[in-house]
């Protein structure tokens, strides 16, 4: 495997990764009533899937120009790391709006 393609897998890795525990940390703040925190644990989230983003779209910008690149069970499970930190991230807003609702009333 090519390092520019190692690096790109592995920064979806990481940044995944990163963003899925900044949203992990923002539903407990919530949780404790921290809503700021909370709020910016979320901008962290979705500042890091942004960067994961660039790392997959580096990877999609090759194979685009003809230059495929082997599958590996390392590729795959970055993409899969990169769509579960989405969805989580996603849901994590969710459960925040949920906690709000239920420490205005």
């Amino acid at each position: 495997m090519e390092e520019k393609n190692l690096e790109a897998i592995m920064g979806l890795i990481m940044f995944g990764g990163n963003a899925k525990s900044d949203a992990m940390e923002a539903i407990a703040a919530a949780k404790e009533g921290k809503f700021e925190e909370a709020d910016q644990k979320i901008a962290d989230a979705e500042a890091s899937l942004v960067e994961a983003h660039h790392s997959q779209t580096g990877l999609l910008t090759q194979e685009a120009q003809g230059n495929n690149m082997t599958v590996t069970l390392l590729t795959v499970h970055s993409q899969d790391h990169l769509m579960t930190s989405i969805a989580f991230t996603d849901l994590a807003k969710e459960i925040i709006d949920v906690y709000r609702r239920m420490d205005s009333k």
